[in-house]
């Protein structure tokens, strides 16, 4: 009689307030409760934006569409309960996440600092090439894949409408598997992104030089796909079936300290600010993700000038016997992923970012003390990362 919604959305992230006004709606349209209600967001750099109280009649209207299409989703899958056995595997998509924050051979860590920058020392971070895939067999009916694997969609550039390599994880996954869909939950890929610094061959097939020193391209985010869907192959046909006689959904509501900005910091912030509110980025002595970093950290510090001094979540953790689906409100590092796969006591933890909220960087306490773009940009002091393991855990623990 337990029931559990699982929601994917192409979108690059959506705001708790947002999120619970969905769950809430959903909830009174299918009688599932609210906790047991699970909304990610694939964070898709080529997503519209969902402004709850927006003066622009589209974006008013394109808001009322995400709610009424969210309801209707959840609304008609309840309908489509079948018999199902469930079996989970892991395959690997190799080279095609790589850690995006590197020494540099002047002792500063920088993120992002182009291809084939003669100056870069190594990188610094963790992949998880790990490709988790959950395996429902439904009786008379289509099977369903639910793959969950952990890098930034940020590959198509521009200004497109595009569901990036994940949209093309689902489509291929479906065309290559007979009378099977796909939903996608992307880990944490907080500090892994696309981009080999050190391409050889034909790595750069398909791609061109963004703004900010970074190479894209469409084709590139369909070869991604290509890759994870090999990966999701691996696992598919030799997934260990699990007999399943719980479905637990909780919740934990957690305060995370807020990095709020030294006040003698502050009149170069709101300078800096100021410049990028009006377009004069030109003015600023940086160009690049260096840029990108600058402006960044001032917008934070102009945020957070006044407060607040800790910001209200929610973890989130659906357990289906004895597999379990975690899901952070943010952008987490692959060391809260690989934290959270390691605890004992479960078949296997799949975390999963932007997942009823979109809050910010969460970075592990080395980032803040060397630098780079999510760490000044966080809206959270050091020891984010490690809190999160910590209540990470604990709702690991409560779900059993």
């Amino acid at each position: 009689e337990d029931k559990v919604v699982f929601l994917s959305m192409d979108h690059e992230g959506i705001k708790r307030e947002i999120t619970t006004e969905f769950r809430k709606n959903i909830s009174e349209a299918t009688g599932v409760p609210m906790d047991a209600i699970y909304i990610h967001a694939t964070h898709t750099h080529t997503a519209p934006f969902l402004v709850k109280d927006s003066d622009n009649i589209l974006e008013q209207e394109y808001y009322q569409m995400v709610l009424r299409r969210m309801t209707d989703a959840a609304t008609m899958a309840l309908a489509d309960l079948k018999p199902t056995k469930m079996g989970w595997g892991i395959g690997q998509a190799p080279n095609i996440a790589f850690v995006r924050r590197f020494r540099m051979k002047d002792g500063s860590v920088k993120t992002n600092p182009g291809v084939n920058n003669p100056d870069i020392l190594e990188p610094v971070g963790e992949i998880d090439e790990r490709v988790s895939v959950l395996r429902f067999d439904r009786e008379g009916a289509e099977t369903i894949a639910l793959v969950n694997f952990a890098v930034h969609p940020d590959t198509v550039g521009g200004c497109k409408i595009s569901g990036d390599w994940p949209g093309f994880v689902r489509r291929t996954v479906e065309k290559t598997l007979d009378n099977t869909k796909c939903l996608f939950f992307n880990g944490a890929e907080g500090d892994i992104n696309h981009v080999n610094v050190h391409p050889t061959g034909g790595y750069l097939n398909g791609m061109f030089m963004d703004f900010d020193d970074v190479a894209r391209g469409y084709e590139h985010a369909r070869y991604m796909g290509r890759v994870i869907t090999g990966g999701v192959l691996q696992a598919f046909d030799k997934v260990k079936y699990i007999d399943v006689d719980s479905l637990k959904a909780k919740q934990r509501t957690i305060y995370v300290a807020s990095n709020m900005p030294n006040p003698e910091d502050m009149a170069e912030a709101h300078r800096i600010n100021d410049l990028h509110v009006v377009g004069k980025d030109n003015e600023l002595p940086y160009t690049g993700m260096m840029l990108t970093t600058i402006v960044a950290e001032a917008g934070r510090m102009v945020r957070l000038e006044h407060g607040p001094e800790s910001f209200e979540m929610e973890l989130t953790g659906i357990a289906i016997g004895d597999v379990v689906m975690l899901g952070i409100p943010g952008e987490p590092f692959m060391g809260i992923g690989k934290g959270l796969k390691e605890t004992e006591g479960w078949e296997v933890v799949i975390p999963t970012c932007l997942t009823n909220g979109h809050e910010g960087y969460f970075p592990m306490t080395d980032a803040y003390e060397q630098g780079g773009y999510e760490a000044r940009s966080s809206n959270f002091k050091t020891g984010v990362a490690e809190y999160m393991i910590e209540e990470g855990n604990k709702l690991l623990a409560d779900l059993k």
